[in-house]
């Protein structure tokens, strides 16, 4: 195989990876308020729709293909 190819897949998918988690969005709006003791809804159940789940889930796919490249390139 050409390992060339390989590592030029593996940089798109990392640029691709950042791109997306700069993009999800800010779940843990109220992670100050841990500190003081506040009363957040940061660990209630919000389902994504829409945008988000798919952000979500291309998010899951690249990190897995990341995580299988790498892998694979070690052999």
């Amino acid at each position: 195989m050409r390992w060339y190819i390989v590592k030029t897949v593996l940089l798109i998918i990392c640029v691709l990876l950042i791109a997306i988690v700069l993009l999800q969005s800010n779940k843990a709006e109220g992670t100050s308020q841990i500190i003081s003791g506040g009363n957040s809804d940061l660990f209630s159940q919000r389902k994504e729709r829409g945008l988000e789940l798919f952000i979500s889930r291309l998010t899951f796919a690249l990190g897995g293909l990341f995580f299988i490249i790498c892998i694979l390139m070690n052999i």
